[in-house]
């Protein structure tokens, strides 16, 4: 059976800027160098080879746990020996958690729950004039994700028309492909409503802008449905560009509000089953809202779990 991110066109890119590649290689080991990256961070897949691997499968998103609070990952960490899950998205939001000693940490956890990272959501685009910090910050991600054997870094956008708007998100994007390309890291792009990444102009303009199989959306349904843009119509216009799936469910078309899966509008069965029809290889991502009581919320995630296992393949 074929593994994991190793089926599609997008790992048959083509290197041919060899100074690019160089370039890359000596600043990833000038970082190794200095210390700034351990050896033992550099084989961070090594934990996770006994985890068998599946053409779609199920994942958990440690917002879930977490909330949006700097938490190390300590709620995640707690529950997730509780759940049926092995796949873990960490959002890396705080200046911590990509530091050397936060990757080996996440590095370290994961390898004693027998947990395998998959991808790393950084902090939103956004830049109002020089890009620089954005484009430096999303490389650094990449590399992350790289220490701890992952090939995915998912980022949204910021506020609908601020920080440079989807003009800004597509010159960071421009800068940063190449990197992506010679990594063979995949950048997911996500949406979120009343952001600068809502709706199907936006990713319209994005595809465009730039051509690379190592750019694609993370389609989150639930945020589509609150800025009331047609899901089957952002499946048929991009099912080949969707690397990645948050499924939540939201209260009602046009409000992103999370509520438990099946108590809002989002038909996330249907968007599964309709990319699965085009071939969809990629993750399934549990995002859905904390309770105040650890009972219903362990309760809600492995039920969460099993209503979407029957995808995994």
């Amino acid at each position: 059976m074929k593994t994991m991110d190793n089926t599609n066109p997008e790992n048959e890119i083509i290197k041919n800027d060899s100074s690019r590649r160089d370039f890359l290689k000596t600043a990833g080991l000038g970082m190794a160098g200095m210390g700034l990256i351990s050896p033992s961070l550099s084989h961070g897949a090594e934990f996770a080879e006994g985890l068998k691997k599946k053409k779609v499968e199920m994942a958990i998103a440690t917002i879930t746990m977490d909330g949006f609070g700097d938490m190390n990952f300590e709620k995640a960490f707690h529950y997730l020996p509780q759940l049926p899950y092995k796949n873990v998205e960490f959002n890396c939001w705080y200046g911590r958690n990509l530091t050397p000693n936060g990757l080996r940490s996440i590095k370290e956890r994961c390898k004693q729950h027998k947990l395998r990272p998959i991808c790393i959501q950084g902090t939103s685009f956004g830049a109002d004039r020089n890009i620089i910090k954005d484009v430096t910050h999303k490389l650094w991600n990449m590399e992350a994700a790289k220490q701890l054997g992952c090939r995915r870094v998912k980022f949204t956008g910021g506020g609908r028309g601020k920080v440079g708007g989807l003009e800004a998100i597509i010159k960071v994007l421009k800068e940063i492909t190449p990197a992506a390309e010679e990594m063979d890291m995949l950048i997911l792009v996500e949406n979120h409503a009343n952001n600068n990444l809502e709706n199907i102009e936006d990713y319209d303009r994005i595809f465009q802008a730039i051509d690379s199989p190592n750019v694609g959306m993370c389609m989150d349904n639930a945020h589509f449905d609150g800025a009331n843009v047609d899901l089957m119509e952002v499946v048929e216009r991009f099912h080949s560009k969707i690397l990645h799936m948050d499924l939540k469910d939201t209260v009602e078309m046009g409000i992103h509000k999370v509520v438990n899966f099946g108590e809002g509008v989002t038909k996330n069965d249907a968007v599964i089953q309709k990319m699965l029809e085009h071939g969809y290889e990629g993750y399934l991502v549990i995002e859905m809202v904390r309770t105040d009581h650890e009972a219903d919320f362990v309760k809600d995630l492995t039920r969460a779990y099993n209503l979407f296992e029957k995808y995994e393949r």
